[in-house]
């Protein structure tokens, strides 16, 4: 073994620490610098970034796909039934469309703070990244963004549901369904609603692009990505 990689080797086993010792093979350290490391899991995290935000970001990206589509709560969903059966149910269609609408316009918001956050890894991130688990990508994206992006995708949000006079009937009947216990609390105000499923929608996106990675880094025509996933 040359001196750089004894280097990068014994670095990167400290910063690991003994757990780590068994969860990433030495030969397979070894050959693989801190530098690949990090730089094959930005690329990684940027694919899955830009991939999902062109897939969302986009008219009928949350609506017209079943995976993401917005729906109304559980209990919501029952009194809808009872609009629809009173004639109502344009309007319950026009509440479901705009909170699908609002989430489409507010992923495109994230893909700065997603690349921020993939250029800006640490080489102990992506070590982990590396030797964790099939979803170690998007969880680490949940885990540095979800805080940031909830606060930049509320008022996109706000703005498109207030566009719907049923938006604030909705309110009206969650506060109450949540305070009998029928509601979860972050359901019971609609622009909290939807800009959670528009982020739970983001992290899945991102979470299927993660997977094309791990199962055909070949396949996705870049070396690095192929160097460290392929192994």
């Amino acid at each position: 073994m040359n001196r750089r990689q004894f280097t990068q080797r014994g670095a990167a086993l400290g910063m690991l620490g003994s757990a780590g010792l068994a969860a990433w093979p030495g030969p397979a350290l070894a050959s693989l610098g801190e530098a690949d490391a990090a730089s094959g899991v930005r690329a990684a995290l940027e694919r899955g970034a830009e991939s999902a935000v062109k897939l969302l970001g986009r008219n009928d990206g949350f609506l017209g796909n079943p995976k993401v589509r917005i729906p109304l709560p559980g209990f919501l969903e029952d009194a809808a039934r009872l609009l629809k059966a009173t004639g109502q149910q344009r309007k319950v269609d026009e509440l479901v469309t705009a909170m699908n609408r609002a989430a489409e316009a507010a992923v495109p918001q994230a893909q700065a703070l997603l690349v921020q956050a993939a250029r800006s890894i640490s080489i102990e991130d992506a070590l982990r990244i590396v030797r964790g688990s099939q979803t170690s990508v998007t969880d680490f994206f949940a885990r540095k963004t979800r805080e940031p992006l909830t606060q930049k995708f509320m008022p996109i949000v706000t703005q498109a549901t207030a566009k719907v006079s049923l938006a604030e009937k909705y309110n009206a009947v969650a506060a109450k369904a949540a305070k009998l216990g029928l509601l979860k609390a972050q359901d019971a105000d609609i622009n909290r609603h939807v800009t959670a499923k528009s982020l739970d929608g983001l992290y899945l996106m991102i979470g299927e692009e993660e997977q094309r990675i791990r199962h055909d880094p070949v396949g996705t025509g870049s070396a690095i990505l192929k160097k460290v996933f392929g192994r």
